[in-house]
């Protein structure tokens, strides 16, 4: 007999014996956490199961009903766990705020359990109840980099804040070639925007040299990355509006130099156990 603390594995198949062997799926979060997510935690187990099913409630275990079941494993014995794809788009469907739906996006993907191809592919497949637009943006975003911020988003957000529009991909003469700005207004004020895989690999390194050559030729850089121009529109805009004025010889408030920073809340540290 066993008599002490579970591992993550044995809870996870007590999950599954616990509601039906046969309708229940590690999903959600914890499904990531199976293939190796790190840095979200969430309380429970989450297990998906058929909306016609009618299981009782078992301590420990978050059941969500969902109209489209993942695929049960092929190889007899195996752990039923959803695919990291629509495992993450879930998870982001039953997070308790859009931040916290964004970083369940966002990590599977740095952390090489999903593509961003893959990512995108499954917010068709899986049609949550919750913040459906919301995902399929942020989806997008990851996926596609800056691209998915189009040139007329950026624009109407500069409209919303009363700015001129900027020039866009503005070409220099860098060290090792032609570099392209994102975004540059005449005053010298650079924006660079990030999608999600400006932080891998070489990309960093090449971000930091265009950003280097953009600040010893006396231009003004600041970065802000997709995901979090979604989120926080506001504190990120306040900030360009009070270089944009500093640079015009306008000074800045001293509200606008310390703009607005995000509450803490929804970072993704929820509570509770790693599952």
């Amino acid at each position: 007999m066993h008599t002490g603390d579970l591992s993550p594995l044995a809870r996870r198949w007590r999950a599954v014996w616990e509601v039906g062997e046969r309708i229940a799926v590690i999903d959600g979060a914890s499904a990531l956490h199976h293939r190796g997510l790190k840095g979200f935690t969430t309380e429970g187990i989450h297990v998906s199961i058929p909306h016609t099913a009618t299981p009782h409630a078992v301590e420990g275990v978050v059941q969500h009903k969902v109209r489209r079941p993942s695929p049960r494993p092929v190889a007899p014995g195996a752990l039923p766990v959803a695919t990291p794809g629509p495992a993450a788009v879930r998870a982001a469907h039953w997070a308790r705020s859009d931040r916290e739906a964004a970083l369940i996006l966002v990590l599977p993907v740095q952390q090489r359990l999903v593509t961003g191809d893959q990512l995108l592919s499954a917010t068709t497949s899986v049609q949550g109840r919750t913040r459906r637009k919301f995902i399929k943006t942020i989806a997008a975003d990851i996926a596609l980099g800056a691209q998915a911020l189009g040139e007329l988003d950026f624009a109407r957000i500069c409209r919303r804040h009363a700015l001129p529009e900027p020039d866009r991909q503005v070409v220099r003469q860098g060290p090792r070639g032609r570099i392209y700005l994102d975004v540059r207004w005449a005053c010298g004020l650079v924006v660079e925007i990030d999608g999600a895989g400006h932080r891998w690999g070489l990309a960093v390194s090449k971000d930091n040299l265009r950003r280097n050559s953009g600040t010893l030729s006396g231009d003004l850089v600041l970065q802000i990355d997709t995901v979090g121009l979604r989120l926080f529109e506001d504190t990120f805009m306040e900030q360009v509006v009070a270089a944009h004025r500093l640079l015009r010889g306008g000074g800045v408030h001293a509200d606008e130099s310390s703009a607005r920073l995000p509450s803490p809340e929804g970072k993704g540290a929820v509570g509770g156990a790693t599952q």
